[in-house]
């Protein structure tokens, strides 16, 4: 295997990862550069603080909504094979979604609404402008927010705790915030893909998964729940306090939420090696291993952005995300210069468990970050960028 990222920025990387170990702000982490052949993988810090257990390249990390691109993945091969087109209507799969009230207003009570001016496309759900998301105001702002929080639709750190068609019928007793493809809100849509999934395909979703992706691109690691015999490579999860920066167990290894099969399996848990494989597919329009798994034409559409400007303009989300970032189908798209890049067309995801996946196809170049700390605010992504710049820096 030949060298193509320099050894002295990639120590430099390292030094600054074990800095951000050794003073606290996360327990562990597993880095991983890949640029064509050349693959550099780390693993800094612990999987778990009580027990010592180390963080290795293995280490089975939740990966939360990096699982996204994942997901669309598996949509498109479904409109591959002819079972739903990417416009036609969820409808026939999910009838809860059919008939759509939708808020006069945000500021309105619930029973302020006027009718859908159309249904629900699959499109609309990859693209998250289904109508219906996370809110990005101070809880209890809007009568929407609240009337989300008490069915236990609003999105949040962790997977929903009742099974797929009660959460649908939950959901589906709340108007909708925009008419269908008028708004972007994030996260809700995925959750809803993953019922459509399960339904069109007429098994569980963890066997829709295993089949059209995991199995066919080997990724031996990724599940919706670590099995028991690889329990011991689960890592551990953490949030940090604001004020003393000390972290405390947000959810274990052991007995906690991936330890066993999950009510609703939505978001997976992998390993730096499994996502690199998922990410060259892309890289590779589609292709793995003399395999074709999904068409180029539709990996196109999948990373290009799909959001149009008035979209943007009514779709609050982190500040200055819209300045250099669109959507396409689970991904964010770099569409303009950022700090990474003097030059557009990355994409990738993070996940609010302190991980995330860029891919510059430019440079045949990707960066998987993984971490095992609650998202509590942007700036939690500091460490994955700074991983990021110094990546790209170690590009010869």
């Amino acid at each position: 295997m030949s060298d193509t990222l320099s050894r002295s920025c990639l120590s430099d990387m390292a030094v600054a990862m074990r800095g951000h170990v050794a003073r606290g702000a996360v327990a562990g982490m597993v880095t991983l550069v890949a640029q064509g052949e050349d693959v550099r993988a780390e693993a800094f810090g612990l999987a778990d603080l009580d027990s010592g257990a180390q963080m290795r390249r293995d280490s089975i990390i939740r990966i939360a909504s990096m699982t996204k691109p994942m997901l669309a993945v598996v949509a498109l091969t479904m409109v591959e094979d002819g079972l739903i087109g990417l416009d036609e209507s969820v409808e026939r799969w999910l009838p809860e979604l059919a008939d759509r009230r939708v808020l006069r207003s945000i500021e309105y009570p619930l029973d302020d609404t006027e009718p859908a001016r159309r249904a629900i496309t699959l499109r609309d759900l990859l693209t998250l402008r289904l109508g219906i998301g996370a809110i990005m105001q101070p809880p209890g702002r809007y009568p929407i927010q609240q009337a989300m929080q008490e069915a236990g639709v609003a999105p949040g750190p962790l997977n929903p705790t009742v099974p797929p068609d009660e959460w649908i019928a939950q959901l589906a007793s709340l108007p909708l915030v925009h008419q269908p493809g008028e708004g972007w809100m994030y996260h809700t849509g995925f959750d809803v893909l993953a019922v459509l999934l399960a339904r069109i395909a007429g098994q569980p979703l963890d066997d829709v998964m295993q089949e059209r992706l995991f199995g066919p691109l080997g990724m031996v690691d990724t599940g919706f729940h670590a099995p028991p015999e690889k329990l011991g490579r689960l890592a551990s999860t953490y949030v940090r306090d604001a004020e003393t920066g000390r972290l405390s167990l947000f959810d274990p290894a052991a007995g906690g939420a991936y330890a066993g099969r999950q009510a609703f399996p939505c978001e997976v848990v992998s390993t730096a090696d499994d996502v690199l494989v998922f990410a060259r597919m892309l890289l590779a329009c589609g292709r793995h291993g003399g395999r074709r798994i999904l068409s180029r034409p539709l990996v196109e559409e999948m990373t290009r952005d799909q959001i149009a400007p008035a979209q943007k303009a009514v779709s609050p989300f982190f500040p200055g995300f819209w300045e250099t970032t669109g959507w396409g189908f689970g991904l964010g798209i770099v569409i303009r210069p950022d700090d990474l890049s003097p030059e557009p067309g990355s994409y990738g995801w993070e996940g609010g468990l302190g991980t995330s996946l860029s891919i510059d196809p430019r440079r045949d170049l990707v960066t998987i970050f993984l971490s095992q700390r609650l998202m509590q605010s942007p700036d939690d992504v500091d460490i994955a960028r700074e991983f990021q710049r110094l990546a790209y820096r170690a590009i010869a």
